[in-house]
């Protein structure tokens, strides 16, 4: 009898022990399911991961909702500390190692302009469109912190839908413009959405402006500075120290962990860890990557791709369970037809944002590289524009630090914007998403697509380094040629010399294929 009674003492131990397993264990087997169906529609692009996921997990909200008496929809609860500690580092980490460096250098300075100033300019449209809006449609409650936060917040694009439509080798220009823009805005609205939060609001002027262009400028160059340190740093070890004499497991590890710890200090040191990791990615693809063996460099690869996948079915996944939180729904006290006029003023908000920059910013594009054979028609600016529409995981990610607790919303305005944002993501992701294949398939037809970067012409592109052993006059005439040359052509002239001081200097240091071997 005494043993029955220790053996049923120790099984209600043990469950108690592994409570938190069950739902972790249920999650696990729901991305599973992900994996398998996302194969399954593989051929079907109508439908991508995303939105594989948002069903999936829409469809899995309900059945838990049912089975707990119509109580809860979530497996696990979702916080901000989750999100940017644990699930964003991979996926932004990846976006760097994994860009063509080539066509996004050649195109730096325009996915530059669509990535920074377009977000100042979608974020002043949606922060002003809403603070005037909202109050005529019966919303009322937002700090002056709360539009800014929500400007930045719808302002985080999602071009992953557009991404898989789109052929690399049949469009560079177009993909390295979308792709490039797509991480730099994110970083971007990160990294405002931070300097947003220093605001002191009883003091907004022209100071208080300035000192946010301040705050984000001085984030934006410390976090690529630290991102560029780590991927150097750490392609200095691998070359020195060659880990593979005795083990290609300890090279990769290193690679994994000094990728991580350059994101925890960056969010130590009250950086932007994005565009830290984002440009620790870039450097270590460019240089560390070659300093490990070639079964490293697959392994590698695979892995950090494989990260980032995960951590992305991850969050949609989350996003189709979190449409049906009775908490947060039952805490909006909105009418039903208040609540569809917020929806569909943010949705135009998005729309008047992308158009507002990504129109203007291409013209001034193509005139600053009139000298191209090539610049971005007007299909390719529809298609851009269409591709920033659809928001995903960072505006998740942002609502709930901005309006949450702990992943726990506390009054009916947060509970409000926490739906509002939810909603918006998944209106965006699937009717954007499913319509992207069919725009994309008219406006860009097969045989106009074939069109290739142009190439920049060899001979105008031999001018060498200034030398001291040349007379005054000739490096002078060189300079002349060389500030003409830049005048002319700046963004390939630039990158040329980049190329240039890369392999004189930087490859020989930090690793990497020299000449015509450069992917830079």
């Amino acid at each position: 009898m005494m043993m029955m009674m220790e053996l049923t003492e120790f099984g209600r131990n043990l469950s108690k022990d592994h409570a938190p397993v069950v739902p972790i264990s249920m999650f696990v087997a729901i991305l599973c399911l992900c994996l398998v169906v996302g194969h399954l529609l593989e051929e079907n692009r109508w439908v991508n991961e995303s939105i594989t996921a948002i069903f999936i997990g829409f469809v899995s909200g309900v059945i838990i909702l049912s089975l707990s008496k119509w109580k809860s929809s979530h497996i696990l609860r979702f916080s901000e500390e989750l999100f940017f500690i644990y699930l964003l580092p991979p996926i932004i980490f990846n976006a760097g190692f994994q860009v063509k460096k080539k066509q996004f250098f050649h195109n730096f300075l325009t996915i530059t302009m669509f990535g920074v100033i377009g977000v100042f300019i979608s974020v002043s449209i949606i922060t002003a469109g809403s603070w005037w809006l909202f109050p005529k449609l019966g919303f009322v409650g937002l700090s002056v912190r709360d539009y800014l936060a929500l400007g930045t917040i719808f302002s985080a694009t999602d071009t992953v839908c557009t991404l898989q439509v789109l052929h690399q080798d049949e469009t560079p220009l177009l993909y390295s413009l979308v792709f490039g823009e797509g991480v730099v805005n994110d970083a971007t609205s990160v990294v405002l959405f931070n300097a947003v939060q220093k605001i002191d609001v009883g003091r907004l002027n022209g100071r208080a402006a300035l000192r946010v262009i301040g705050d984000f400028l001085y984030l934006f160059t410390t976090s690529t500075a630290l991102g560029i340190t780590a991927g150097l740093l750490t392609a200095v070890i691998l070359k020195t120290l060659y880990f593979a004499r005795h083990s290609t497991v300890r090279e990769i590890a290193l690679m994994v962990l000094m990728a991580y710890l350059s994101y925890i200090l960056a969010e130590l040191l009250e950086l932007s860890g994005i565009l830290t990791i984002f440009f620790c990615g870039i450097f270590m693809s460019h240089y560390a990557w070659h300093n490990v063996t070639d079964s490293s460099r697959i392994t590698t690869r695979h892995m950090f791709a494989m990260m980032s996948f995960v951590a992305e079915t991850f969050i949609f996944l989350y996003v189709g369970m979190d449409a049906l939180d009775i908490e947060k729904w039952k805490m909006n006290k909105l009418s039903f037809g208040t609540s569809l006029g917020i929806y569909n003023t943010l949705i135009l908000l998005i729309l008047l944002g992308r158009a507002a920059f990504v129109f203007p910013l291409s013209a001034l594009s193509n005139y600053m590289n009139r000298c191209r054979s090539s610049s971005i028609s007007f299909k390719n600016q529809i298609v851009i524009w269409w591709a920033g529409l659809m928001r995903g995981a960072v505006s998740i990610a942002l609502a709930f630090k901005q309006f949450t607790y702990s992943g726990i919303t506390w009054d009916p305005v947060s509970a409000t914007m926490i739906t509002n944002t939810i909603i918006t993501v998944l209106f965006t992701t699937l009717v954007f998403g499913f319509l992207t294949k069919p725009l994309i398939k008219y406006l860009l037809p097969h045989h106009e697509s074939q069109s290739q970067e142009p190439k920049s012409p060899k001979e105008e592109m031999t001018l060498p380094f200034l030398s001291f052993e040349e007379s005054t006059s000739t490096n002078l005439l060189r300079a002349k040629n060389s500030l003409s040359m830049l005048m002319d052509r700046p963004v390939y002239t630039i990158h040329h010399y980049w190329r240039q001081f890369d392999d004189t200097y930087m490859r020989p240091i930090f690793g990497g294929p020299l000449g015509n071997q450069s992917e830079c």
